[in-house]
């Protein structure tokens, strides 16, 4: 490509390659090369800098992939871009500008820029009366026909002053500011007038600076662990360094962190870890610039897997390469949070509290100073390792304090090492940390503290193992160690009566049993062995009996806890998987269960983990499920496994209870149960007395003729979401256009009930949600969702064209492998066939289809999304209501997985 035009009269330019604009072997940018081209007497600068400034972002790529320091990249990148705007304001600015200041200001004026970063520069003028307008748009618009993307403002040193009085955001872009070029004299000038002794004051800009940091961390619910974080915004993450930077620079008027260690408030190690912490998340954020080709921050699942293989990470035995490079991300980042607490403590006390104050002891070890707790010595670790776990039950004892010093902070880090196998193994160690789970208040926020020191990884080794361990999925929202303590932190306010409105069911259950302790140490280890290969709930049982005998616990109640963190999946699985309605399904879960202490125990700590898995996954519909899978279970127990509950009892107290419901006169309810006569037992066992209420109004009317087709919806409050109804001849084969149709509305569907009727028809039952879990509230969507499923069904539309929307774009990060088993139910005489692979709008009407080409009968469907993949499955018979034989099981599986697999490509 030509880099001047043909009217430059210039011949034999040589192009500007990555190559002559660089030195070579990727040592750093050719400067005197660049200054080269961007003095040439050309009339056609744009064409040419722009190709200068493309080639050397080249060169930057190509020195960044070669591993060179980030350091020098983000510095290089704003030198060559202090040249092209420096020569560009020389070239537009005339008689009038020549006493205007060009200043970069922000993150440019830092002299760090990433390939894409925002350019902010402020143009300075002597006075308020600006007849430069027509200048400074040609310049400004050269430099984003250049590819620059600049953001400017226009002010007088006066407007500067009044400028950042009001806005705390503009005194400090001011603050990181650069003079590119004009009078020194001037910008010194702007310089003095907002400094501290003229606008905020170290004081007040501390307390404005971490004002706004809590503000920022609830906006990312205050964690660093998200799924998609932010690495310049999310705690921990690069505005976290940036604001100990600022907070030095207007207290101390230093620029650089060794200031910090000169000082006393950093130690080298500190200082390692903000600098290396910076390094790191610097190279993430290049490599995003370079991978998206715009300015972005946001570590999205899209980038993730292609800065693994970029940093040169590889899948291991148990741990694939994208969960290694967040693993370390993770990690980084709560090594800043905890330096970037710390420091900012030690600010507080410097800057807001009285540094003389007295302290107020409280035993021979620890002391209140400024409401924090601190050592009264620096050898109190060393002397009594004990202190180490003492600190956080002072803490819950004394909820009045604001915290732990940042100078014992930095000690107990340091004394680390204490908590060695020696430290373990001590009994009186045993009795602290049993005392900090069952103390009546600071559970969570104490376990969160301990983890954030280290001290909690430390004391239970197997911990340590999965701090900042990601999931690569959809499912699970936060890192294994965060979402433990979410766990925790659920049971706990089950305990707790303030929380009683939240969930009732658990609040009772939970303030009656003898020993919260084995739940808070089953939702501390259910998920401990994760990521060491093999059944994690099996491992972590081990780990758990272990610990819990260890520390004096009785046999029995250690194997309560190893049982619960072993079964801790088996509720979930049971209530979304399997049909709770079948009286041998809750039976055979009894059996499993015991007893009812188990059963309240497993209860607790199942809804305290889905519900700490991802808060966008928990729903209404959920709670009630698994509720209602507890009271079937608890009457299943009170019964006795040995004299379960006799099928006829059950059809006697359904029909009892539908009928209290309906209120009919004597006539009705003589056609009412004739109805039920026909549509036989399996029917009133499979439905719930509101359902079948409602289906008996609606089919009970003579009016119906045979061939009817009927559609209708209905809100189920027993289930928090809506129930479909679609009545059709059994040739109609609904399921396909009902899935598609419900998929195209984007709702979800989460069970199907298919009965065939002795009359030819079927009865289908579908159970749905919006996206979000909740019912449909609104009755004009209700009834545009209703008359397009009649238009649909009534009409035999091609389920194929139905469905349009596309996957997700985190759903499409993913590939699943599809896996197709079936597994035989002798007892009610069908199959059973579950169905693995990644979700995607049309699956179940994809599945509905192969379903019918193979004269396969859905009798039930448990429809379940686990993040970016699902789980379905689905109870068959084959055309004559058998369960399939092994032939047919494998043209089924055949058929399905190349559908499936045919249609993953597109997705």
């Amino acid at each position: 490509m030509s880099l001047l035009s043909p009217q430059s009269g210039i011949e034999k330019q040589r192009s500007v390659t990555p190559e002559n604009v660089s030195l070579p072997n990727n040592k750093g940018l050719d400067w005197e090369a660049i200054d080269r081209y961007l003095r040439q007497d050309t009339s056609d600068k744009l064409h040419l800098w722009r190709d200068v400034l493309q080639a050397a972002g080249e060169s930057l790529k190509q020195q960044f992939l070669a591993n060179r320091p980030i350091e020098q990249l983000v510095s290089d990148r704003a030198s060559l871009v202090d040249r092209v705007i420096v020569r560009s304001w020389a070239h537009f600015r005339g008689r009038k500008e020549a006493s205007m200041a060009l200043i970069a200001v922000g993150g440019y004026g830092r002299g760090e820029l990433h390939p894409h970063s925002d350019i902010d520069l402020l143009l300075l003028t002597k006075s308020s009366a600006r007849k430069s307008g027509d200048t400074i748009a040609l310049f400004l618009a050269f430099l984003w026909d250049l590819g620059l993307e600049v953001g400017h403002s226009t002010r007088s040193v006066a407007e500067c002053r009044e400028a950042c009085k009001h806005d705390l955001t503009v005194a400090t872009n001011l603050m990181e500011s650069r003079l590119l070029d004009g009078p020194e004299k001037l910008y010194e000038k702007m310089c003095a007038a907002i400094s501290p002794p003229k606008i905020w004051p170290s004081r007040a800009f501390f307390e404005a600076k971490l004002k706004e940091q809590q503000q920022r961390h609830r906006s990312y619910d205050d964690t660093a662990y998200n799924l998609e974080p932010n690495v310049k915004g999310s705690p921990g993450g690069l505005r976290d360094i940036q604001i100990i930077a600022w907070v030095t620079r207007r207290h101390f008027g230093a620029s650089d962190f060794s200031s910090l260690v000169d000082e006393g408030f950093l130690t080298e190690a500190q200082l390692r870890i903000l600098r290396e912490g910076r390094k790191f998340l610097w190279r993430i954020r290049f490599a995003l610039h370079i991978l998206t080709g715009r300015r972005e921050d946001r570590l999205l699942f899209d980038h993730q897997m292609r800065i693994a293989e970029m940093f040169g990470y590889e899948d291991a035995a148990y741990t694939l390469a994208v969960e290694q490079l967040m693993q370390r991300y993770y990690r980084t980042v709560m090594d800043i949070s905890r330096v970037n607490e710390m420091l900012l403590q030690l600010f507080q006390e410097a800057i807001l509290m009285n540094p003389d104050a007295e302290p107020d002891p409280v035993n021979d070890y620890f002391s209140i100073k400024n409401g924090f707790l601190q050592i009264s010595s620096d050898d109190v670790f060393q002397d009594h390792p004990a202190a180490l776990l003492e600190m956080f039950l002072i803490l819950q004892q004394r909820p009045e304090l604001k915290g732990v010093s940042a100078n014992t902070i930095a000690l107990a880090r340091r004394n680390l090492h204490l908590v060695d196998d020696e430290f373990r193994s001590n009994p009186r160690h045993h009795r602290l940390f049993l005392q900090i789970l069952e103390a009546p208040t600071g559970v969570t926020h104490e376990l969160r503290r301990m983890n954030a020191y280290g001290v909690l990884g430390q004391y239970i080794p197997s911990f340590g193992r999965i701090v900042g361990l990601m999931q690569y999925d959809l499912f699970h929202a936060y890192t294994v160690d965060a979402h433990t303590l979410f766990v925790v932190s659920n049971l706990r306010r089950f305990a707790l009566s303030r929380f009683d409105h939240e969930f009732p069911l658990c609040s009772e259950i939970m303030q009656s049993i003898e020993k919260p302790l084995i739940a808070y140490l089953a939702g501390l280890f259910h998920d401990i062995a994760k990521g060491r290969g093999g059944d994690h709930s099996e491992l972590g049982a081990v780990t758990a009996e272990s610990f819990c005998l260890e520390h004096g616990m009785s046999q029995y109640d250690s194997r309560l806890v190893a049982w619960l963190v072993r079964n801790h999946l088996q509720l979930s699985l049971t209530a979304q998987k399997k049909d709770i309605n079948d009286v041998e399904v809750i039976r055979e879960f009894a059996q499993r269960i015991g007893d009812e202490t188990h059963l309240d125990y497993l209860y607790l700590l199942t809804v305290a983990d889905v519900r700490g898995t991802n808060p966008k996954l928990w729903n209404d519909w959920k709670a009630q499920l698994f509720e209602e899978t507890y009271r079937l279970t608890k009457r299943a127990l009170r019964q006795g496994l040995e004299t379960p509950v006799e099928k006829e009892v059950l059809l006697a107290e359904k029909r009892e209870a539908c009928l209290q419901l309906l209120q009919m006169d004597a006539v009705q309810t003589e056609n009412v149960l004739q109805l039920w006569d026909s549509f036989g037992d399996e029917y009133l066992l499979s439905c719930r007395p509101e359902e079948i209420a409602w289906h008996a109004k609606l089919l009970g009317d003579e009016q119906n003729p045979d061939d009817a087709i009927l559609v209708d919806i209905q809100d189920q409050s027993s289930l928090a979401g809506n129930a479909v109804l679609i009545y059709a001849p059994q040739d109609q084969f609904t399921f396909a256009i009902a899935t598609a149709v419900i998929d195209e509305f984007g709702l979800s569907l989460t069970d199907a009930r298919i009965i065939q009727l002795e009359n030819n028809h079927s009865l289908s039952i579908y159970t749905i949600h919006e996206s979000d879990g909740q019912p449909i509230t609104e009755d004009a969507r209700r009834d545009k969702i209703r008359q397009r499923l009649s238009k649909a069904v009534r009409g035999g539309e091609d389920s194929r064209t139905l469905v349009t929307r596309k996957a997700p774009r985190q759903v499409r990060m993913f590939s699943t492998p599809s896996k197709v088993s079936f597994a035989s139910d002798t007892v009610r005489g069908r199959t059973v066939m579950e169905i693995v692979t990644g979700d995607r709008p049309g699956l179940a009407a994809q599945i509905g289809r192969v379903l019918r080409g193979q004269h396969a009968l859905i009798r039930m469907a448990k429809l379940v999304t686990v993040g970016e993949r699902a789980e379905d499955v689905f109870y068959i018979t084959n055309n004559e209501q058998m369960p399939l034989t092994a032939e047919q099981e494998d043209e089924l599986r055949i058929a399905l997985l190349n559908t499936i697999d045919d249609s993953n490509e597109g997705v």
